[in-house]
């Protein structure tokens, strides 16, 4: 082979490399870095630990996308480290589009989006595009968790033999109020309309621990305050915080020879710590909206919105397409799996509507009339907790 046709061949093979590897570039080219901020950690088995599986779904379903992210985002664990210092990390990584998963970051979300007006933002749970504070590069997410909720109280209105059911709040705002009442409302409607008891009998507490989870010296402990609860004649304990203390504690309480349960929150694998008192989990499930959101970036079609995603009806539990499940645990007997199963079947059909009044505030004054049903913004701006219901509202 001479010298002029080596070369010529060898021209040929670069050239077809090149137009081998091209496509494979560009399609790389394609993905797209985001980054979160999970107030605890990545791995708590609660509400940060799902959010960051929200952001692996992502992955398994962009190629080219990629996750990047900083845990433990409170003042206990980062004293001192603002959201926009945080950000501006995330960005120097190469995010374009940034997610903020706690009520507590709204202030400095909006701070860094308006810093940074080319990088895309989500803060989850707070309503910046409703009352018009959010610079046109930040949508607000949240789940329609009220759904799930009422199922975890409708799970422990079932269960329970004494009537006394406890719930583990966080901190109080309008998120936590309106979780705690739609789980005090699927309560009572297991209680008196599928188990015919009077509604008097039926006791519902709430206590608040100062923030999304333990912060010792801070909150109030929740392994005690659930302690509290079980030895007080309360059977049943939903949480409302963002770890397991309560599911914990009532399977310690039952290897005592008691006979008591407690539904988690947030994560779908929640019921694993103690699966033989736990009666289920209502769960998150972020990555379709997560991919959505991804995919509008990647698509320059990002339009500012505020998202509210509830269950898909057709089946709560379809990773693909529900941003809202509820996984029954073990503990739940099968005749009250089936009552279950009806349950959220009337929900999703609007049979049953447990947001209708008459409903009082716990002071007495009107929340909604009789007949009337509560509209999203009546229930997403809820005032107090309700009448029935014994605990702090504000």
């Amino acid at each position: 082979m001479t010298s002029r046709m080596y070369s010529t061949l060898l021209s040929a093979l670069l050239v077809l490399t090149c137009l081998i590897i091209a496509p494979a570039a560009l399609a790389a080219d394609k993905g797209l870095t985001f980054g979160m901020l999970l107030v605890g950690p990545y791995n708590d088995h609660g509400w940060s630990q799902a959010h960051y599986e929200g952001g692996r779904y992502v992955e398994e379903k962009i190629p080219g996308s990629r996750m990047i992210y900083i845990d433990k985002v409170n003042p206990a664990d980062r004293p001192g480290i603002t959201i926009p210092l945080l950000v501006e990390d995330l960005v120097d990584k190469g995010a374009k589009l940034i997610v903020a998963n706690s009520d507590d970051m709204k202030d400095g979300i909006r701070e860094a989006a308006a810093q940074f007006p080319d990088v895309k933002f989500v803060h989850v749970s707070g309503d910046d595009v409703l009352t018009g504070k959010a610079p046109k590069n930040l949508s607000n997410l949240m789940g329609r968790m009220e759904y799930g909720k009422m199922m975890a109280g409708f799970v422990a209105g079932l269960t329970s033999r004494t009537g006394k059911i406890a719930y583990l709040g966080p901190l109080i705002n309008e998120e936590t109020r309106r979780l705690a009442v739609s789980s005090y409302l699927g309560a009572h409607h297991a209680w008196t309309q599928v188990r015919g008891r009077p509604a008097e009998e039926l006791k519902f507490k709430v206590s608040w621990i100062g923030f999304w989870f333990n912060i010792p010296g801070v909150t109030a402990d929740p392994t005690q305050v659930v302690q509290n609860f079980l030895d007080t004649g309360h059977d049943v304990v939903l949480s409302g915080i963002d770890t397991t203390e309560a599911l914990i504690v009532a399977g310690q309480k039952r290897r005592e020879g008691k006979e008591v349960y407690a539904v988690p929150y947030d994560y779908v694998g929640s019921c694993d710590g103690a699966p033989d008192a736990c009666l289920g989990v209502p769960y998150y499930n972020w990555g379709p909206d997560y991919t959505r959101l991804v995919r509008s970036v990647m698509d320059n079609n990002w339009k500012q919105a505020w998202i509210w995603s509830g269950p898909d009806w057709e089946d709560i539990n379809d990773k693909d397409t529900s941003a809202i499940g509820f996984l029954p645990g073990t503990a739940l007997k099968g005749e009250d799996r089936v009552k279950l199963d009806a349950f959220i079947d009337d929900l999703g059909s609007k049979k049953t509507q447990p947001f209708t009044g008459p409903l009082n505030y716990q002071d007495g004054s009107v929340f909604l009339k009789t007949g009337e049903t509560a509209t999203d913004e009546q229930i997403w701006y809820l005032k107090q907790l309700l009448k029935g219901m014994e605990g702090a509202s504000n």
